[in-house]
């Protein structure tokens, strides 16, 4: 699977040019799920009119207004209830998923429960676009600071797929997402590698290579053994 892990979406052309590379053809010839499973999850999100915004491209960060060929609605909690012929086609058939923001560990149990959790290692050219939760669900651990909601064993680890944590929406102090400060004391706490990057940035993820794409602001809160590449 390839990555593209992004705070607000697909905010700026440096990250539209990396999805459309991702892809490896226009998004006008994509074809795209859309998953706001993480929504419901949160309690500043929750269901209603914020995951319609999502779903219909009337949101504040672009991803499924991107005018990809078609795009449909995975409902992550929905999937455990029908056959897996139903949908695992659809999903292998997509060029892209497009992951709403919300509740991180709600996601993850989701994920783990409707089967796609084991379904992402077989979808080698699909382009996961993770939003906030989206992206950090890829991560191994993602902090109290994040954690709303917890799943009923209690386990707080998220996929592992990439090897960093993320702490998303860095902002300048006084404005509305996460100021530097808080960013380092979270990243206290975190037993890995961690980043700090703001709605300007996103991080590509392919076979193992980590690419940073930003027309904004991040930072390196824990190292890893080599560092990433920066566009």
């Amino acid at each position: 699977m390839k990555l593209l892990l992004t705070s607000g979406g697909v905010t700026n052309a440096s990250i539209r040019d990396a999805l459309v590379e991702l892809l490896g053809k226009p998004i006008a010839e994509s074809t795209a799920l859309c998953i706001p499973t993480a929504q419901y999850g949160h309690p500043m999100v929750g269901p209603g009119v914020r995951a319609w915004q999502f779903i219909s491209g009337n949101s504040q960060n672009p991803m499924v207004d991107l005018g990809w060929k078609s795009v449909g609605v995975l409902k992550l909690t929905a999937l455990p209830s029908i056959d897996k012929e139903q949908w695992v086609p659809l999903v292998r058939e997509a060029d892209a998923l497009l992951v709403a923001g919300g509740d991180v560990l709600y996601l993850c149990h989701w994920m783990r429960e409707s089967g796609l959790a084991d379904l992402l290692p077989s979808l080698n050219e699909t382009v996961w676009v993770g939003l906030s939760a989206g992206s950090m669900v890829m991560t191994p651990v993602v902090g109290d600071d994040f954690i709303q909601w917890r799943p009923p064993t209690g386990d707080d680890t998220t996929l592992g797929v990439v090897d960093f944590s993320i702490c998303p929406h860095l902002a300048a102090d006084g404005m509305p997402g996460n100021p530097m400060a808080e960013a380092e004391q979270w990243a206290a706490g975190i037993p890995n590698a961690a980043y700090a990057m703001d709605d300007q940035t996103a991080i590509t993820v392919v076979n193992g290579e980590v690419h940073f794409v930003s027309e904004g602001h991040w930072e390196q809160l824990r190292t890893l053994s080599s560092g990433p590449d920066q566009a």
